[in-house]
């Protein structure tokens, strides 16, 4: 079962797009997507959905709850 941090990752270079500019579209900070790409901290509900909405998958695939 892919990881949070791995379908975050995936996801974003599946777009090109750098962390940065995933930052500036989501309104979330660069280094809370490096810190959740790397597996060193968690998202927390809002950014979840944020994060859901803008890469129009559901909450549960984007932390690996289904495929």
């Amino acid at each position: 079962m892919e990881t949070f941090a791995e379908r975050l990752k995936e996801l974003r270079t599946e777009k090109n797009l750098t962390q940065v500019e995933l930052a500036k579209a989501t309104n979330l900070s660069k280094s809370a997507i490096s810190f959740w790409e790397s597996g060193e901290r968690t998202p927390n509900i809002n950014a979840i959905i944020v994060l859901a909405k803008f890469f129009e998958v559901s909450a549960d695939y984007l932390i690996g709850l289904e495929d």
